[in-house]
């Protein structure tokens, strides 16, 4: 399958299963206990930069709607238009795409600087000047010094929202100085029925990008508007023939890891590989089944060989022949 990809948070107006984060940020601000930095952890796709765009639309001033949950707004009201048209002048958005709509390999400093002038200005239309990070993660060494600078001199009705799939990897000082939400996975059978509900995915389809993405329903969509599925029914082909390898298969297969997205598909046929192995590892244990330290072993392999491959410059095709020796070594062990 492939569906068109998923829209943007920003353009994203209804949320599901996180009812407590939206009802504990709406207290506070009711309370007028508004913390000026919020942290937003959970797995990538889960929901978190959707929860951003739709605190921020409130905070900008537009009012609750039924129908779109706790912190939701009626899309057609003037703010919502604004944000979805990137053209709120009390809202900045800091994430990796460049103003060419290219991304970068992270949020330089130049970008995070930008904190520092928008929050010296009083709000143009609203109440509050609201800004987002997404992620977090992807700034580097320069611009998370940048971002913790302003978290230090808090703004005031200045409110920051910062996403994070790997908060571990964030300064502590940045991770001390914000009010953490976190944003769990949605469970198996939510996000099945999530992906049924927004692609063509037929149900058995829809599991497998549930199981795939985490239980993350955004990761899930994005995975689905690629080759996931094609690349996990190869993945499972190949095991399925070991010892034995169609090598003009594979080699076809390598087609996928040219161009633009060929890392992003190298990474996620092998994190394919890797969760078949796994598995399979897991039931031979529990079966007392025995030769599992060649299995093991090229397990331990798949996970560490994209970020070699990437940051080493080898071909993708070779590496992935030398995996695919290692599968057939452990095949015969």
């Amino acid at each position: 399958m492939a569906d068109a990809a998923p829209p943007h948070p920003r353009d994203v107006f209804d949320l599901t299963g996180h009812e407590a984060s939206e009802a504990a940020f709406e207290d506070a601000r009711e309370r007028g206990r508004l913390h000026h930095a919020w942290l937003l952890t959970g797995p990538e796709g889960v929901g978190k930069a959707t929860f951003a765009y739709r605190a921020a639309r409130r905070l900008l001033g537009a009012p609750p709607a039924k129908g779109h949950g706790v912190l939701g707004v009626d899309p057609d009201h003037p703010v919502a238009r604004q944000v979805s048209a990137r053209s709120h002048p009390d809202l900045l958005v800091i994430e990796r795409m460049g103003e060419d709509g290219k991304l970068r390999k992270s949020i330089p400093v130049d970008e995070a600087r930008k904190l520092s002038d928008f929050f010296s200005k009083s709000p143009a239309s609203a109440a509050h000047r609201v800004a987002i990070i997404d992620p977090a993660d992807d700034l580097n060494v320069n611009a998370a010094n940048a971002v913790l600078k302003t978290l230090e001199e808090p703004p005031p009705r200045g409110v920051i929202f910062i996403v994070s799939h790997s908060p571990g990897r964030l300064l502590p000082t940045i991770r001390s100085r914000c009010r953490r939400l976190l944003f769990r996975p949605l469970g198996l059978e939510a996000t099945a029925a999530f992906v049924r509900n927004h692609t063509n995915a037929n149900p058995e389809e829809a599991l497998r990008l549930a199981r795939m993405s985490g239980e993350a329903p955004g990761r899930a969509l994005t995975l689905g508007a690629g080759p996931a599925i094609a690349l996990d029914d190869a993945a499972r082909e190949i095991l399925g023939r070991l010892p034995d390898l169609d090598e003009a298969a594979a080699l076809a297969l390598t087609d996928r890891f040219r161009g633009g997205e060929g890392a992003a598909n190298f990474t996620l046929f092998l994190d394919r590989l890797g969760e078949r192995i796994h598995t399979q590892v897991r039931e031979r244990a529990r079966s007392g089944q025995g030769g599992l330290d060649p299995w093991a072993q090229a397990w331990e392999r798949l996970t560490v060989l994209p970020r070699e491959v990437e940051g080493l410059n080898l071909d993708r095709a070779d590496a992935l022949f030398s995996v695919l020796r290692e599968l057939r070594i452990a095949a015969r062990a």
